[in-house]
């Protein structure tokens, strides 16, 4: 085969198999801006008759949508400073500090991925209401400070830094904490955007334990809010559009801005790993 013919296809198969993906995303989009009722008809418009922001109007004034926002933006941010702190020290230390017992705790670690994370809901959840903190942002935040995958991610890379350069720091007096401030998260740039965005993204698209921790509604994030406004307007789809255009946007905007980041992070801890 033609090696210009061949490229050809292999470039269209690739556009066909964007466009099926991006199709519902620009279809709910587009659903977002059609006036009550419009997107009910058969067969389904693919392009509002006359756009209206009605619907977007209607989230923020009367369904409350901007403190929803707000709750996810909060809870999501603060998810993804902790963990990449806590998960980025850890992670050094399964890799470059020798303590007692390091190997056989990151085997305990490993080994609990394989338990699936609804196995511990109930006790964590009896755990928080014993701590006080079931109906707070502090029940959502504090489970998911550190991750197993994430300290795992980040010592699979930090395994790649030269034991040379942190023996020269420490022969220069360096303190450990200097040494990993200084030396080491420079080098770790690009699997902590990596890791930022693995934890934003599951943080604002989490769902299940969200649903469980929060029982005040001025609590709720945006997908738990975002569910409840469906059982109220079920046959309202543009409501719904609009309302899934709000939960979307901003992440999609993050994953884009930073994809560059984020490959890298994934192909230098493939090869180097």
């Amino acid at each position: 085969m033609n090696a210009r013919l061949a490229k050809a296809m292999i470039n269209g198969l690739l556009i066909g198999v964007a466009i099926v993906a991006l199709l519902p995303l620009l279809w709910m989009l587009s659903v977002s801006f059609m006036t009550p009722g419009e997107a009910s008809s058969l067969p389904p418009p693919l392009l509002p008759k006359q756009a209206t922001w009605a619907n977007y109007r209607e989230l923020f004034t009367h369904a409350g949508m901007a403190r929803y926002l707000l709750n996810s933006l909060l809870v999501s941010t603060a998810i993804t400073a902790l963990a990449l702190a806590i998960n980025l020290m850890a992670g050094y230390a399964f890799a470059k500090l020798r303590f007692a017992g390091r190997e056989r705790l990151f085997q305990v670690l490993l080994g609990a991925l394989v338990i699936p994370a609804q196995v511990a809901m109930l006790p964590l959840f009896l755990l928080l209401k014993y701590l006080g903190l079931v109906n707070s942002y502090a029940g959502v935040i504090v489970p998911a400070m550190a991750t197993i995958f994430g300290i795992f991610l980040v010592r699979q890379y930090a395994r790649t830094v030269p034991d040379e350069l942190l023996e020269a720091a420490r022969i220069d007096g360096a303190s450990e904490l200097r040494i990993f401030v200084q030396i080491v998260l420079p080098l770790l740039k690009p699997i902590m955007v990596t890791l930022a965005i693995f934890t934003f993204l599951a943080a604002w698209n989490d769902f299940m334990w969200p649903l469980i921790v929060l029982t005040g509604q001025e609590h709720y994030t945006l997908p738990i809010a975002l569910a409840s406004l469906s059982r109220e307007h079920v046959q309202d789809s543009e409501l719904m559009m609009a309302g899934s255009v709000v939960t979307v946007l901003p992440v999609l905007l993050l994953f884009l801005a930073l994809q560059r980041y984020y490959l890298q992070g994934l192909l230098l801890g493939s090869v180097k790993g």
